[in-house]
């Protein structure tokens, strides 16, 4: 494909980015809303139509490393337009009268695009100047989240006026959108890159995160057939284990796991991977509390749309944070404010495991989510990007994409443990307690995350003071890496 005129594209590169990022988060999320639609319309199970939102987060866990070896390299531009046209087509297939087989295809198709997002990163960074190209990546990486809170409450009122096909056709008209806003925007990769994909370790990481992603999200197959789940829990850790191994001995691995050892690299990750249960808890909590009926003797008995609507505090007030969060990483560092905003959302967990008697308190306890998750989101590419080199970006980017996307299907997997712990015998719902224990374990996992992030900063060199300006030497805990 050719590139477009650079005077054409340059204008409009930014906006574009931001656009694309949203889209594929929000197109990506739409399983979710819509899984109760989807079972009616298709006359299938609940738990078959769960897989809508579950396929889409598997294939996009699969296809992200090898999106960002390929977006390493001299064909970005390519990757990134055929990736898009992927979703299109994926996008077409869910809003066409065919079976739920085909349905399940599109989505899966449309997962791909998860992947996208650090390719956004890696062109912010190679063709914006530094003071552009932080803030840009920042955003990127808070609409990448909060397209979430953009999907929901649309698609619970393009379901109740048009029906499921109507919110899944939403998706392909801003795909085909976003189709041509990289066709006009994106820019060639620098001259000089080569990256080749490891074929065998892309296999071996498909492998084992499908079965990791399968597991988290099988409740049943725990507890009705163990001896199966067992023996794919061990599968999937040789997988991991063979992956590692060739990607060491690689001399072009799917990720550089040399790089992901650096301290600060390895603590963000751990920090993401604990923070994503967290986040994911907390968003399926209160999304779930507000739609239950009012026979369960609590919640609100709100519709998909109404319910979604709890989630536009989320996201503005993310959106905020992400703006904010730049000027604030001129004054500290980015694990300092990492550790910051997995305290405030811990504080969303306490909120909602003290209050949740009202809707008010539900929109309060979203907000607080909200603004601590945009300045989690916005900070985390600082802490990786700072040791990465250029052309690793899109690499570095795509390994902690996986791990988020790790962590919040096992957000959902361990929520839907608890309060499944917590249904009484012969009931549908859950008891009211069961939302306090969940809300108790989220606290728990954002603790964990402050301390790692707590642990990052007090790793992080100094900063060099001016030559003229004489200094103590540091002490031997701060001292190198």
């Amino acid at each position: 494909m050719s590139t477009a005129p650079e005077h054409s594209g340059t204008r409009f590169l930014v906006p574009s980015l931001m656009f694309i990022a949203l889209v594929v988060a929000t197109v990506g999320s739409l399983g979710a809303p819509l899984i109760t639609s989807v079972a009616t319309t298709f006359h299938v199970s609940l738990n078959s139509a769960q897989w809508t939102l579950t396929i889409a987060l598997l294939s996009g866990a699969v296809a992200t490393p090898v999106l960002g070896r390929l977006g390493a390299g001299p064909h970005r531009r390519t990757t990134i337009l055929g990736t898009l046209a992927v979703v299109v087509v994926g996008s077409a297939l869910t809003v066409l009268p065919l079976p739920f087989a085909w349905l399940l295809v599109g989505r899966a198709a449309q997962g791909v695009g998860f992947g996208l997002t650090a390719l956004m990163m890696s062109v912010a960074r190679d063709h914006l100047p530094e003071e552009r190209s932080a803030p840009t990546i920042a955003q990127i990486s808070v609409v990448s989240i909060m397209g979430v809170g953009v999907g929901y409450p649309v698609a619970g009122l393009l379901t109740e006026f048009g029906g499921v096909r109507a919110a899944y056709g939403l998706g392909l008209l801003v795909t085909a959108i976003a189709l041509l806003a990289a066709w006009r925007s994106v820019p060639m990769a620098p001259e000089g890159r080569s990256a080749g994909v490891d074929t065998k370790g892309a296999l071996l990481l498909a492998g084992g995160l499908f079965l990791v992603l399968f597991l988290t999200g099988e409740k049943n197959l725990w507890s009705q057939h163990l001896s199966v789940a067992v023996v794919l829990a061990v599968v999937a850790v040789l997988l991991l284990c063979g992956w590692t191994v060739s990607g060491l001995r690689s001399e072009a691995p799917l990720i550089d796991l040399r790089a992901v050892r650096h301290p600060a690299v390895a603590g963000a990750n751990i920090a993401m991977f604990v923070g994503a249960i967290g986040i994911y808890l907390l968003l399926t909590l209160i999304t779930r509390y507000a739609q239950t009926p009012h026979s369960a003797g609590y919640g609100f008995g709100l519709t998909t749309f109404v319910a979604g609507l709890v989630l536009i505090p989320f996201s503005v007030l993310g959106f905020v944070a992400g703006k904010i969060t730049p000027r604030v990483l001129q004054r500290i560092d980015a694990p300092w404010l990492l550790a910051g905003s997995a305290v405030v959302i811990g504080g969303g967990f306490v909120l909602f495991a003290a209050a949740r008697s009202n809707l008010t308190e539900l929109f309060v306890s979203m907000s607080v989510l909200g603004f601590g998750v945009g300045s989690f989101s916005a900070a985390m590419p600082g802490v990786i990007l700072a040791v990465t080199p250029k052309s690793e970006t899109s690499s570095a980017m795509s390994f902690n994409y996986i791990v988020r996307s790790v962590g919040y299907s096992l957000g959902s997997a361990v929520g839907g443990l608890v309060l499944s712990a917590g249904t009484d015998t012969g009931r549908l719902f859950p008891n009211d307690s069961a939302y306090t224990t969940t809300a108790l374990v989220g606290i728990g996992a954002m603790a964990i995350t402050t301390l790692t992030s707590l642990a990052l900063a007090r790793q992080r060199k100094p900063k060099a003071e001016p030559a003229a300006a004489p200094t103590a030497a540091p002490s031997p805990s701060r001292s190198g890496r």
